[in-house]
């Protein structure tokens, strides 16, 4: 899960010089904070119209906007860099430490929480032994090393949503030695990649794009690559409305309507589309939003931009990162005050023929306000860990990446202060 570097594309051209791979598209960026919210309300075990809407129940398929969003931004920032050994050295450390920092530190809190169930036995409840049923060793040897999205394990583990951040760290990797080996040419094998992900996920995985530790590498390289074969296409065209647009932009009724036929649709086909075969569309269906909303155009992008949304974007990492460890310690302290009080707040329930343990036994009112509480903790919990530990993670990994490609640089410098000192002679 990635990001472009500015809010403002007309920072771009500051300095009167344009930079495209600095334009960011803040929308994209606002629905991925949608799309995480929607992804955590999903796996909370809750009654409600909104956790029992089809919607919800098949939000599975916003982790493959993710996916696709990913390859276009990374495609955006890093196509036209990653020339020379130490480029690609530095691209894999800088995106190494936009994901691995947060994924070790809940890691680490969820290790620590297991070390606290098998040291105070009245944590356990009816729940599986400390250090088993997907907590064990060897699943968390896997999670480190970033080979539980990878086909590694047998089932999710520790933290079950991270397998995704498996998949798309070794995505990155494969791309950026796409870029590295075959230059602008690149973009050809995304081509093959995409068809044979469609077809290992039609032929192999029994709930199609519904699939995780077993096939998530392939429906991860799937969408990435639509996303970056998409930015080969459109993006220049994109990158150049973007860098003539007056700022504030004048949304456009044609735009609007096109925004609001695209939601539509989106929200359609997610409800529809379940766990049959057409779910394997659906990267390309997420491409069709990224189409639509990067030209930012519409009232629908206006109200995206807005600053609570651009954070939500900004959180997205985290939300999606801590939401399950929230969730289950809010089920933790619900039993506890079961016990101090005698009243019952959580418990097996149904929604469809899917049995969950949680908050679906005091009805659909009681079952809405723990949501929101949840998405309330969520947010504030991902707040605390944006600045704790991503922003400090990311200025390492950049300081780390920029010891490294040292050189590379320094030529460069070197090379850009020979010709203007040459320039400055001349003028003298």
């Amino acid at each position: 899960m990635t990001s472009s570097e500015i809010r403002n594309p007309a920072a771009a051209t500051s300095g009167g010089a344009q930079n495209p791979s600095r334009v960011r598209f803040a929308v994209l960026d606002s629905w991925r904070g949608i799309c995480a919210l929607l992804v955590a309300i999903m796996h909370f075990p809750a009654s409600g119209p909104l956790s029992e809407s089809l919607i919800i129940r098949n939000a599975y398929l916003f982790v493959d906007y993710f996916f696709v969003l990913s390859g276009f931004v990374i495609a955006h920032r890093y196509r036209s860099s990653i020339s020379s050994r130490a480029a690609y050295l530095r691209f894999a450390i800088v995106r190494l430490g936009r994901v691995y920092p947060l994924h070790l530190a809940v890691l680490a809190v969820f290790v620590a929480f297991e070390l606290l169930r098998l040291t105070v036995p009245a944590l356990r409840g009816d729940g599986a032994a400390p250090f088993s049923d997907g907590n064990t060793i060897g699943e968390l040897i896997n999670s480190l090393l970033l080979l539980n999205g990878a086909g590694m394990d047998v089932r999710l583990t520790w933290n079950s949503p991270s397998w995704s951040i498996s998949a798309e760290v070794w995505t990155y990797f494969l791309f950026g030695l796409a870029v590295l080996t075959l230059g602008r040419r690149h973009w050809i094998v995304f081509i093959p990649v995409i068809a044979a992900g469609m077809a290992a996920i039609y032929a192999w995985s029994p709930d199609h794009m519904d699939t995780t530790w077993h096939l998530g590498l392939v429906r991860c390289l799937y969408g990435f690559s639509l996303g970056a074969l998409l930015y080969h296409f459109l993006g220049p065209v994109l990158v150049a409305h973007h860098l003539r647009a007056s700022s504030p932009r004048v949304t456009s009724l044609w735009a609007t309507g096109v925004e609001l036929l695209t939601l539509a649709a989106i929200l359609g086909f997610v409800a529809l589309a379940g766990k049959g075969a057409v779910n394997i569309l659906a990267p390309f269906v997420f491409a069709l939003a990224i189409c639509v909303f990067s030209y930012e155009g519409g009232a629908l992008s206006r109200l995206l931009n807005r600053r609570i949304f651009l954070w939500l974007g900004t959180l997205s990492y985290g939300i999606y990162m801590v939401h399950i460890f929230v969730q289950a310690r809010m089920i933790n302290a619900a039993s506890l005050v079961e016990k101090l009080t005698g009243q019952a707040f959580v418990g097996p329930f149904s929604i469809g023929q899917e049995a969950f343990f949680g908050f679906g036994v005091r009805g659909a009112a009681f079952g809405v306000v723990m949501t929101m509480v949840m998405v309330i903790l969520v947010v504030v919990t991902a707040l605390v860990a944006h600045f704790l530990i991503e922003k400090p993670g990311i200025r390492l990994s950049k300081a780390i990446a920029d010891r490294v490609g040292g050189e590379t640089r320094a030529e460069a410098t070197g090379k850009k202060g020979a010709g203007q000192a040459g320039l400055s002679a001349l003028s003298r």
